[in-house]
């Protein structure tokens, strides 16, 4: 890898010259490939279910027609290829290789969530958190830390994924509503804006906008881009986000703080300025010696820092840090909720629950946890939501038409609406909006493949009008 020589220069001071040889070394190694079965889903069994759809993958990969094709596609996707578990993730796990993840339905379906090894710290930081009830994660695009997040969050909280960005926030919509839990909302804000709530949140994530140094073994333009004056101005703009976001957190309330890169400019040099300028407590988070994480290596900086480093470590590059504010935390002073409405009683069987209210928009009909109904409304006064709870219906002139996220739903009865079970050929079909047929009773249909539910079709007899987000269609043929 031709590295930039300014970064040669800034790594070989930081490591030493025998470890920054190991570095290199490991730089030019193909990077980990890892995965988080989806926990919370509709299929709690889950680890046995993509084993099973491991292979049901294969066979149905085998019985196409172009013998040479298949033969290379039943090698690309085993999930029961587990190589072996993320130490630091109770549920993160390596692939021996990396499949082709966009022709696997079960991607699509929600059922797990490709992410990167190292980021699965995040999971230990949380354990020094207690149980947050309003949590919000500030940078959160693509949704990767997001749906680690809400799969290890008590049950009850209520998990804010924000990206300020309308395309990468619209990503991190469709990862959210495919991952199928109702205790999430996801707006498209700029720090700024969460300050008008009050100090709200009992834990914030802030995964920051960074240089991108960790990311070199996977990302080429990531080295184009790089350059000292970058990381200078990333460093700036994080401490701008930084101290933007602090007035939001609760006090006795947790930040985690975040990076995909190596230097101390956005990393230790961050934390001293959070420890410093807000008054934050740096927090120690117990780690297993034997996962070789490295501590700070900025010199005269000893407070509790974790830094994977692609030498020692399997996974990319990653810097993390957990910080307390200072202070015993307070209840929260949020009105009852006056705008949202009893869940109607035709989707109280539908979501088998009645513990639901509901909120009207033009556009869509949405049930939010009754729990949660009043914090949405205070929210609601300030954020631009593009997704919250359960999507139930959206409006298209005088039709409800069953909302995608509904089918996604791990609230949805099984027997809400008939369902059908397609071959993979059908599945990639469907996912990339073409009509299809289907032996199913005529209306609103849930089709699945290999048991994971992909989304609705109307179905009319002579063919199913396919209702998957067009946006989100794959092309891959």
């Amino acid at each position: 890898m031709q590295l930039p020589v300014a970064f040669t220069e800034q790594m070989r001071t930081l490591l030493g010259n025998a470890e920054w040889e190991a570095f290199c070394t490991a730089l030019d190694m193909p990077p980990q490939v890892s995965l988080r079965p989806n926990i919370n889903s509709q299929l709690s069994t889950l680890n046995y279910q993509c084993r099973r759809h491991s292979e049901d993958f294969v066979n149905d990969r085998r019985s196409q027609t172009d013998a040479k094709k298949s033969k290379s596609d039943a090698a690309t996707f085993e999930l029961s290829n587990f190589k072996s578990p993320v130490p630091w993730s109770s549920i993160g796990h390596y692939l021996s290789r990396r499949p082709e993840f966009i022709i696997d339905p079960a991607f699509h379906a929600g059922a797990y969530y490709v992410q990167e090894a190292s980021s699965m710290f995040v999971e230990q930081a949380l354990r020094q958190c207690g149980e947050p009830k309003l949590a919000l994660d500030l940078c959160a695009a693509p949704g990767g830390k997001s749906t680690l997040l809400r799969s290890l969050l008590p049950d009850d909280a209520l998990l804010v994924c924000n990206e300020p960005v309308r395309s990468r926030a619209n990503i991190l919509r469709e990862n959210i509503i495919k991952w199928g839990h109702e205790g999430c909302m996801v707006t498209c804000n700029y720090p700024k804006d969460f300050v008008k709530l009050g100090a709200v949140f009992d834990l914030i994530l802030v995964d920051a906008p960074c240089s991108g140094e960790g990311m070199f073994r996977k990302d080429n333009p990531a080295v184009e881009m790089w350059s000292p004056a970058n990381v200078e101005e990333c460093a700036r703009r994080q401490r701008d986000i930084l101290q933007t976001i602090w007035p939001a957190l609760q006090s006795g309330g947790y930040l985690i703080y975040s990076t995909c890169t190596y230097n101390t400019r956005e990393n230790e040099e961050n934390v001293r300025f959070i420890c410093e300028t807000l008054g934050a407590e740096a927090v120690d988070i117990p780690i297993d010696q034997g996962w070789n994480i490295t501590g700070s290596l900025l010199k005269g900086f000893d407070k509790p820092v974790y830094r994977f480093m692609p030498h020692k470590t399997r996974g990319e590059g990653f810097f993390l840090a957990l910080l307390r504010k200072n202070g015993e935390p307070k209840n929260i002073a949020v009105k009852k909720a006056q705008t949202t409405k009893p869940l109607p009683k035709e989707y109280i069987d539908i979501l088998q629950t009645d513990r639901m209210a509901t909120i009207d928009t033009p556009e869509v009909l949405y049930a939010v946890s009754a729990a949660h109904a009043p914090i949405v409304e205070h929210l609601l006064k300030t954020l631009y939501p593009l997704h919250m709870g359960v999507a139930l219906c959206e409006r298209k002139g005088k039709k409800l038409i069953p909302h995608h996220s509904l089918a996604m739903s791990r609230l949805l009865s099984k027997d809400a609406y008939p369902r059908a079970e397609l071959s993979l050929q059908d599945a990639l079909g469907y996912l990339r909006h073409e009509a299809i047929r289907i032996d199913a009773p005529k209306g609103y249909v849930i089709v699945s493949y290999s048991g994971f539910p992909l989304g609705f079709v109307n179905n009319l007899g002579s063919r199913a009008n396919n209702l998957y987000p067009a946006e989100w269609r794959i092309r891959k043929r």
